[in-house]
């Protein structure tokens, strides 16, 4: 096979893969292995290239965590937090929203925001039911609050996780660079909430203490295990805040925590493995194996020379660029392939030329998990808290979200422009 006609082949399956990706005419996962599995059938690369292109540190990294999570999630101890909020904001609906944004963004940071929202929105729904009031000001405040929370650590969204994994930024590079803008961005959220729902939302007082009246401490299923939880999960943040200096990679810190708490917890590991987000995980390989297929070919240094033509090589605009392009696409498409490819194609652009490209991944990291925001096909959790609706009579429309999430997309990336050019460029 000649090198044009593999990278035809490569590009070709690149973009028919990403095509049904964006379409969902077909399951994403599935037609990403299809996608990888043709560049290996038509020699394009090598099985072991495809191997070695797949990134095992993200990979072990979201198992890790997904373990984790599937067990502390059996303690209840997310019900009881969600409920205790509520009841501390004594049953105002505002207050209550406040709360549970917050909350959210914090697990998001801590977790990850798909698994927060799967845990939070329950909660919120039954909250919402008591007071007989809609569920849209509240949930749709938590899906941007755990879009933006998760934007703030190594852990807290996929886009980061990669990022890290491919360039050895670890947890504390991520929480002292994105960290202090995110509070701002969370900070100028709430207060916009404030102006959107406010004064909106009214509850009969009978209703407000029909909720005071919830036990929280029933929530909590299992006291010892939450124990033990807890002690493997605060070991775990230690392991990220410390792997860098004691050399161990995120993903190697998050498999111990995993099988130390399966070991002490005593759960079957067959039952929590099977919550694992298998789907999602072999999805992220399939994409790891496509995007190695264009760097194979030189597709993605080809493209690094179009963007520092573009730029002239100036670090602001390149930057800039990053920032927004990032942003818009992945408010419309899934961000998890736009981050992989423009992973490799950020490093190129430093191989080729004398930026320094620090700042680069900071604006990709605000730009992919920020633009998330930007539609309800933005992000994972945005789905997922629309699949939650469908099941009642309060519908999330795409246009409805819209209305909501872009313009607080476009402001979060201001905001990030501004910070990157003052503190980096």
């Amino acid at each position: 096979m000649t090198l044009d006609s593999g990278v035809y082949i490569a590009v070709s399956i690149f973009i028919l893969t990403y095509i049904f990706i964006i379409s969902e005419k077909i399951n994403r996962t599935a037609i990403a292995l299809f996608g990888a599995s043709l560049l290996i059938g038509l020699r394009v690369i090598s099985q072991d290239f495809a191997f070695e292109a797949i990134d095992f540190n993200t990979i072990g990294l979201l198992i890790g965590m997904m373990v984790m999570v599937s067990i502390i999630k059996r303690t209840g101890v997310f019900q009881y937090v969600a409920i205790k909020a509520a009841k501390k904001a004594k049953g105002e609906p505002f207050r209550i929203i406040i709360t549970l944004s917050v909350i959210t963004a914090i697990s998001s940071a801590l977790l990850d925001n798909v698994t927060t929202v799967l845990l939070i929105v329950p909660v919120t729904l039954v909250i919402t039911e008591t007071l007989e009031t809609n569920p849209l000001p509240f949930l749709i405040p938590e899906i941007l609050a755990s879009n933006i929370g998760g934007t703030a650590t190594l852990i807290g969204d996929p886009p980061n996780i990669m990022i890290g994994s491919a360039t050895k930024l670890g947890f504390m590079d991520f929480a002292l660079n994105l960290g202090p803008i995110i509070i701002v961005i969370l900070g100028v959220t709430l207060v916009i909430f404030k102006f959107l729902y406010g004064k909106s939302i009214v509850v009969d007082q009978n209703l407000k203490d029909k909720l005071m009246a919830f036990d929280e401490n029933k929530s909590i299923r299992d006291y010892p295990l939450l124990k033990k939880s807890l002690f493997v999960l605060g070991l775990t943040m230690i392991g990220f805040i410390l792997h860098q200096y004691i050399h161990l990679e995120s993903a190697t810190v998050a498999l111990i925590g995993a099988s130390l708490l399966l070991i002490i917890s005593k759960k079957d590991p067959e039952d929590i493995l099977l919550e694992v987000e298998w789907s999602t995980i072999f999805f992220f390989a399939g994409l790891f194996v496509l995007v190695g297929g264009l760097e194979k070919v030189g597709v993605i240094e080809h493209l690094a020379s179009g963007v520092l033509g573009f730029t002239k090589g100036n670090l602001m605009l390149t930057t800039l660029m990053i920032l927004w392009v990032s942003a818009f696409a992945s408010a419309f498409i899934d961000n998890i392939p736009f981050v992989a490819t423009m992973i490799p194609l950020i490093k190129s652009i430093g191989a080729m030329s004398t930026i320094s490209i620090g700042p680069l991944w900071w604006a990709l990291a605000l730009g992919a998990c920020l633009g998330g925001n930007g539609s309800l096909v933005g992000a994972s959790a945005n789905v997922i808290v629309a699949g939650f609706l469908q099941k009642t009579d309060n519908k999330l429309s795409f246009i409805s979200f819209l209305k909501v999430g872009f313009p607080i997309m476009v402001l979060s990336v201001f905001i990030s422009s501004v910070y990157l050019v003052l503190f980096y460029v």
